[in-house]
């Protein structure tokens, strides 16, 4: 959406794929960069009107409903622009599944999911400045910036909402493939500890296993051994911020490449197998959408075989 387009009166009918979303949510995309609260004071004030009438932040839009949105100003420092033309290439060939109701990513490493905090552009700016004929586009879950690997995108808000629902219930299985310090034992299938977010004097956050925390569990099973490190199949039951990275650090054997919850051990160990990025991949992730059971894997990427391969030399 242009800086100019925010800045008078527009007339939006709404698509098929964006009934059912709140009115707030439908505003904030249409609205992309202006502040969340001028966004709802306009509606507050009956600046926004739905088929000519005042409506409240939660009233669920409906397919061809008629949105008043008046001009509105951005914050001065919204994300804007395109991808570079190398990450376009790189998200375009990341691609893994384009139905009418999802687009499934393998995310490379590095990228975060969605701007903000020093970030220009993530993951979801640049899929919807890519594709601009997509009404709607929004995603169903994070991945860290580092971690590498499948990100569901929903193609309108029934999807949204249904795969919200199931992630809820926690029967969205999401699996793992993570190399971690140490010889992992081989008894540990999971670990469960509550976790808290923190914030460091320089305001970077940070998550901590603290009794006030919210309840996480994590399962993990061993893929494959190496000298002073250990492949691992993780499968989080809860989905809290950096709950792997968390939990594995928490027992005595942090994942490689992890510059935030490392010990002397896995920063040796990083060093030595040459790893210069976090070795966490979202591997694999089964739901059910329309009747229709999905089961979607992407596998480790070139560089992070190299490292195992290195490591099996090693051995």
């Amino acid at each position: 959406m242009s800086h100019d387009a925010n800045l008078k009166v527009r007339l939006l009918d709404v698509a098929a794929e964006e009934a059912g979303q709140r009115l707030d949510n439908y505003l904030l995309r249409h609205a992309s960069g202006v502040p969340k609260t001028r966004v709802y004071r306009a509606i507050r004030k009956g600046e926004v009107r739905v088929n000519k009438g005042r409506s409240k932040p939660e009233y669920r839009v409906q397919a061809g409903d008629t949105v008043r949105i008046p001009p509105l100003k951005m914050a001065e420092s919204a994300p804007t622009g395109r991808p570079s033309d190398a990450w376009g290439r790189r998200i375009r060939a990341a691609i893994v599944l384009d139905n009418a109701d999802l687009l499934v990513i393998n995310k490379p490493t590095g990228l975060a999911v969605h701007g903000g905090s020093g970030v220009r552009l993530g993951l979801i700016e640049s899929l919807r400045s890519l594709f601009p004929e997509a009404r709607y586009l929004e995603l169903v879950h994070r991945l860290d910036r580092d971690t590498s690997g499948l990100v569901l995108v929903a193609k309108n808000a029934r999807t949204l909402r249904t795969l919200h629902e199931q992630l809820r219930k926690d029967s969205v299985d999401k699996q793992y493939l993570a190399l971690v310090a140490g010889k992992w034992p081989a008894y540990q299938k999971s670990v469960s500890a509550p976790l808290a977010k923190r914030h460091t004097p320089t305001g970077e956050r940070i998550v901590k296993v603290a009794a006030e925390g919210k309840a996480a569990k994590t399962e993990m099973q061993v893929v494959e051994r190496f000298a002073g490190a250990t492949l691992i199949q993780v499968k989080p039951i809860s989905g809290r911020t950096h709950q792997i990275r968390v939990h594995t650090q928490h027992i005595g054997h942090p994942i490689l490449g992890d510059t935030k919850y490392q010990n002397d051990q896995s920063q040796a160990v990083s060093g030595t197998a040459g790893l210069k990025r976090l070795f966490l991949h979202a591997k694999a992730i089964s739901f059910e959408l329309g009747g229709e059971r999905y089961e979607l894997e992407c596998p480790l990427d070139a560089e992070l075989e190299a490292v195992l391969s290195r490591l099996r030399g090693q051995g």
